[in-house]
């Protein structure tokens, strides 16, 4: 689905056949008596005197300029806002294990607490990291119609990878786990927060969006910073093989690779801009003063 003509023209922001068709689902619904989701949006948006994204100019100001334009209302940015450095080390349990492997050489997955995947589609993901060869670990909530982790499995799965494959269903440490020195990929639904932790990290990004804004989050990463490689879907039902998953995943490990370079890169400038020394701190600087000028006004 192309964007409104008025878009900004340097945004590369599409959305598939699918992902359309779940956010019309989602957009259009009722939300409230006899109101959709889109309507009390846009009643907000209009009758508001003042709009705030927790986002930054450096990723997303083009459209921060439109909504302004668009609703003639001022726009105001909190910034990022980044998660506090954990007070508290890794768990032992993955420090062990991620040890034993080189440098940059695991693939860590995470998909968030509420992300509940189809169980065909959750086995072809873990069956295109199989094939990539790396070790991988896998933080999923049980797929649909299972009630852990290991039932959604193929079997023998966990038997071909024992000592390089884990598949966990409970909690990880993300946050400690994408900065752990043996991490080199992250595969993510693209969810805000998980972007914002992978901006402060040095992981190569592999984009798996599952729904809603994921699918924005994702064409920005991948289109207008540059920052990760989406896996390659089926425009009509949104499905991915595992040779799709496999093949990204390899794209982005190797050093040798234009694209793994292009996007490493591009990674390093944001990374840079984000831990400046005053980069949030001024953001929310500017955020108070903007709201104190609006309650003069």
């Amino acid at each position: 689905m192309n964007p409104p003509q008025d878009f900004p023209p340097s945004s590369t922001i599409k959305l598939h056949l699918h992902e359309a068709r779940e956010l019309k689902f989602i957009m259009y619904r009722e939300y409230g008596c006899g109101v959709s989701f889109s309507e009390r949006l846009t009643l907000g948006l209009r009758g508001s005197d003042a709009i705030s994204f927790r986002t930054s100019r450096e990723t997303e100001g083009i459209y921060c300029d439109y909504i302004e334009k668009k609703y003639g209302k001022p726009v105001m940015l909190s910034g990022p806002i980044l998660p506090e450095p954990p007070s508290i080390g890794l768990d032992e349990k993955w420090s062990k294990w991620l040890d034993r492997f080189k440098p940059r050489s695991v693939i860590f997955c995470s998909f968030g607490s509420e992300c509940i995947m189809k169980k065909d589609q959750y086995q072809e993901l873990l069956l295109g990291f199989e094939l990539t060869g790396m070790p991988f670990l896998v933080a999923l909530k049980p797929p649909v119609e299972a009630e852990t982790t290991q039932d959604g499995l193929l079997e023998g799965f966990e038997e071909r990878v024992i000592g390089r494959g884990v598949v966990e269903g409970g909690w990880v440490q993300q946050q400690l786990l994408l900065g752990h020195p043996s991490v080199g990929c992250f595969v993510t639904h693209c969810g805000l927060g998980s972007m914002n932790e992978s901006l402060v990290n040095d992981v190569q990004l592999v984009l798996v969006p599952h729904s809603g804004d994921q699918f924005v989050n994702a064409r920005l990463m991948s289109g207008d910073l540059k920052i990760g490689v989406e896996v390659v879907r089926r425009e009509e039902g949104g499905w991915y093989t595992k040779e799709n998953v496999c093949e990204v995943v390899k794209l982005v490990m190797d050093e040798n690779s234009k694209v793994a370079k292009e996007v490493r890169e591009n990674k390093l400038k944001i990374k840079e801009v984000f831990k400046g020394e005053r980069f949030e701190s001024d953001y929310i600087d500017r955020f108070v003063e903007k709201l104190q000028d609006l309650i003069q006004s």
